[in-house]
């Protein structure tokens, strides 16, 4: 049912037209934040998982043979006395 009062009339497209400017506002906050965190994180620098696991895997065996060295170490101290 539509009022015949034009000043309720006048308030109600004064509140949808509100309504949809802030919806756009909304809108165009959320797509400029998401522009400036692409643009942040697009220039850092990330490796790859690959990259990752490859350099894990080298500083597992660095620590390995740093074992073996320290355990002939020991063993060559102990032996001269």
């Amino acid at each position: 049912m539509q009022s015949e009062n034009p000043i309720i009339a006048d308030f109600v497209k004064l509140a949808n037209a509100a309504a949809g400017t802030f919806a756009g506002m909304t809108r165009e906050a959320r797509d400029s934040a998401r522009e400036r965190l692409k643009g942040a994180i697009g220039g850092m620098d990330f490796v790859s998982r690959e990259e990752f696991e490859a350099v894990k895997a080298m500083a597992a065996k660095a620590r390995e043979e740093a074992e073996d060295l320290k355990a002939r170490v020991a063993a060559l101290e102990a032996k001269r006395g």
